[in-house]
């Protein structure tokens, strides 16, 4: 009844000539799905395919098969019925899929329909050689002289499979992203799992977040197999579809149930969806949350070959191996042949769906949210400060304007709490918080671009998945630690798209973390944790930047630098305190395209060089300067911003940003006398920074050490060894000086833990 009435309305509007025409599509997609479901379980299994139809030999089966096979078959007719919809209405849509591991679902459909994409081009088509080669290649653990990975195809989606923009290996980011991917007149279907329902509760908060004003059509689709690796889904002990659907409708969706086995189904599902949805955008008292519409695709794991609805399902669904267990080969054979479509019957049913230049469309392999390239934003001149200014402030007012230049670019700022609290009030007050019934007097709007809840990883989707605009995230330095996960998977990406000569176009997201380790110290020591910078600095340093501005001017020329540039991820480490103008607005700008910059003296003429990472550092490392030398000893103080970009490169990429041996040379000299002292942990990044390591009898490491609780900004220093008089005491160290040469008695009384510290905290004499 669904199916014909969606012909009769695509008939009556002139997509189609007859509903005959209609039900050739649906077969076509029949056929196509069956095809796909065949050579997704030769990929587990098998070496090479038949198109004879033979049954394949024991030699023709892989020694030690993989593959998530189950998944993969129900993910089979998903992807066929939003290939069907975009043929049915003429459009292309964008596509995500949370469930990564299902990839095999994908590459089979690209495979078959020629939308493969050009690391695949010329070695996967329709023939038998290359569908062999698709079936061989799969977990083949192939890996090439450079170290990469040489079939052009993973466990998961990659950057080599078209169309994909997500790896969807760690489930439920999808599911916090794909609310926010479509900008104003595009449509998106996100594929999700109901194994992910049970890992970011966050999704359930899509509908707050659409708006038919900014945002473009989003369908999401479960596929409810109701099993996980081990066991039942959560949904499923709860009462499944039926469970749901009452789960939903109570968070604002408008659920629909459809038979997970049929492309028909989906098709009708995604047309459906966006015709409720688009009914709610022309009413003119149109009231938020949208009734945003779900579809709910009830199957059976692994439908349409043995083990289905089993554990087994999941990975391997056969009881044995078909490369030597005859029982299993049999059953393989048996199973393959039902599903086999004859290659006459599949290239007539490809040609039904590939009418792309009839219909005037891209290939969904080029669909927009994998072809993101929003123009260059304009960015405002900095108002440089000449006097003690918070950098937060700074940067609140740069992105204000930043935002207000490019009002052709959607803004979304992720935003976990208290905005305000750290010091991005005119960005609150100019986007506001993104409410369906605004409080009056507060910074609230219906059409707000501030995403907040209090959970760092719904946010923190809200900004990455907006690469068609402007994004920004803001936390507390500990608590973006909680983003990591998202972040990774995004850095990694990424990093792909880069390898293979495909570099990701959107403009680079900066994640702001501020009340940090060392000015949160008025609360206890949760507040305290400087991981998230240590865990990035692990990335590649061309994709995953981790900066530390000093001051309010390389604040904002940090930032600056980061929207000028495509496909990163940045952390930016600042504070929101007052601090002194260290740097003007040129030297700023310096510093931010450098990447490191002396403070005070020069290596050359100096007998220890202090290497300050992070704003505190900074000021300290001065402080302790002056002192060294009052007292006769020659000091060169150099601040570093981005320590990724010191490092030893890993590969060609990475050495495309990090400095040269010469740079290092002159900036570092391996002979000097050194000290670092830095606002993470020492030990992580006195292994980054091995190039300017001279051993430890001439360098060595001050940092947070693990110490913490209710202190103000000097306790915390102290605490953690990292005041002024600490790193005098290890330069002294370093340069085989005694101690008391350079610090008073009361000075070393309080470093020895026997007096006051309070002696120290108001700097040197």
């Amino acid at each position: 009844m669904r199916v014909d009435a969606m012909a009769e309305r695509l008939v009556r509007r002139g997509l189609w000539p007859d509903a005959d025409a209609v039900y050739r599509v649906l077969a076509a997609a029949d056929r196509l799905t069956r095809a796909a479901m065949w050579l997704v379980v030769h990929m587990t299994y098998a070496r090479r395919v038949d198109l004879s139809g033979s049954p394949l030999p024991a030699e023709a089966f892989k020694a030690n098969p993989e593959g998530h096979t189950g998944g993969s078959l129900n993910m089979t007719p998903a992807f066929v019925g939003y290939l069907t919809a975009n043929v049915l209405s003429g459009t292309t849509r964008s596509w995500v899929m949370g469930q990564g591991h299902c990839v095999a679902a994908v590459e089979a459909i690209n495979a078959l329909t020629g939308d493969v994409s050009a690391a695949q081009r010329g070695r996967y088509d329709r023939s038998e050689t290359g569908l062999s080669q698709l079936a061989a290649d799969f977990y083949s653990y192939g890996v090439r002289p450079d170290g990469r990975p040489a079939p052009p195809l993973g466990s998961h989606a990659g950057a080599t499979t078209a169309g994909a923009v997500s790896e969807g290996g760690y489930l439920g980011f999808a599911e916090l992203q794909y609310i926010h991917m479509p900008l104003r007149g595009e449509s998106l279907v996100a594929f999700l799992s109901d194994g992910a329902f049970e890992e970011q509760r966050g999704s359930d908060w899509s509908p707050r977040w659409w708006r038919a004003e900014d945002s473009g059509l989003a369908t999401p689709v479960m596929i409810l197999n109701g099993r996980r690796i081990e066991g039942r889904t959560e949904i499923e002990q709860e009462g499944g579809a039926t469970w749901l659907e009452r789960h939903l409708t109570l968070s604002g969706f408008d659920p629909v149930v459809i038979d997970g086995h049929d492309p028909a189904a989906y098709a009708w599902a995604v047309l459906d969806a966006e015709e409720r949805l688009k009914r709610f955008t022309a009413d003119p008292n149109r009231r938020y949350p949208a009734p945003l519409p779900y579809v709910i695709a009830r199957a059976v794991k692994g439908f349409g070959f043995p083990g289905a609805g089993t554990n087994r399902a999941h990975n391997l669904p056969l009881e044995g191996n078909p490369s030597t267990d005859p029982a299993a080969r049999a059953e393989f054979n048996e199973a393959a042949g039902a599903l086999m479509v004859r290659k006459r019957e599949l290239d007539a049913a490809v040609a039904v769906l590939k009418t792309h230049d009839l219909q005037h469309r891209p290939l969904e392999s080029r669909h927009p949210a994998a072809t993101r390239h929003p123009p260059a934003p304009r960015q405002p001149a900095p108002a440089w400060a000449a006097e003690a200014a918070s950098p937060m402030d700074a940067l609140d007012g740069w992105f204000a304007a930043f935002v207000a230049a490019n009002p052709q670019l959607r803004p979304r700022v992720g935003n976990p709490d208290e905005l305000r609290s750290n010091h991005m009030s005119r960005t609150l007050d100019q986007l506001k918080h993104r409410v369906n019934r605004p409080e009056a007097g507060a910074a609230e709007a219906v059409d707000g671009a501030v995403i907040t809840a209090l959970n760092e990883e719904a946010v923190a989707g809200g900004a990455l998945g907006n690469k068609g605009g402007l994004s920004l995230i803001v936390s507390y330095e500990a608590f973006a630690v909680k983003m990591l996960g998202a972040l990774r998977q995004e850095i990694v990406f990424a990093r792909r798209q880069r390898e293979i000569g495909e570099p990701p176009g959107w403009i680079s997201i900066p994640l702001i973390a501020t009340s940090h380790t060392w000015e949160n110290s008025k609360n206890e020591q949760s507040h305290q944790d400087p991981t998230l910078s240590e865990a990035l600095l692990g990335e590649m340093s061309d994709t995953a930047r981790v900066l530390f501005p000093l001051d309010a001017n390389s604040a904002v020329a940090a930032l600056s630098a980061v929207y000028g540039t495509r496909g990163q991820l940045a952390c930016l480490v600042v504070p929101k305190r007052t601090t002194p103008a260290l740097l003007n607005g040129p030297a700023a700008r310096a510093f931010a395209a450098q990447g490191w910059a002396h403070l005070a003296g020069a290596p050359a003429d100096a007998d220890v060089q202090i290497v300050a990472i992070g704003a505190y550092q900074a000021l300290e490392a001065l402080w302790a300067r002056d002192r060294l030398q009052a007292r006769g000893r020659r000091v060169c103080v150099t601040a570093v911003l981005e320590p990724g970009r010191l490092r030893v490169p890993r590969d060609t990429h990475e050495a495309a940003v990090t400095l040269a041996d010469v740079e290092m040379a002159a900036a570092f000299p391996r002979e000097l006398p050194r000290v670092l002292v830095t606002h993470t942990r020492p030990e992580p990044l006195q292994g980054l920074l091995r190039r300017l390591d001279g051993g430890p009898e001439r360098m060595t490491g001050l940092g947070y050490i693990g110490h913490g609780g209710t202190f103000d900004v000097f306790g915390m220093l102290f605490a953690n060894r990292c005041t002024w008089a600490h790193i005098v005491a290890a330069a002294a160290q370093v340069t085989k000086a005694a101690p008391t040469d350079v610090l008073d008695g009361p000075e070393l009384s309080a470093l020895a833990g026997k007096t006051n510290p309070r002696v120290l905290d108001t700097g040197p004499d």
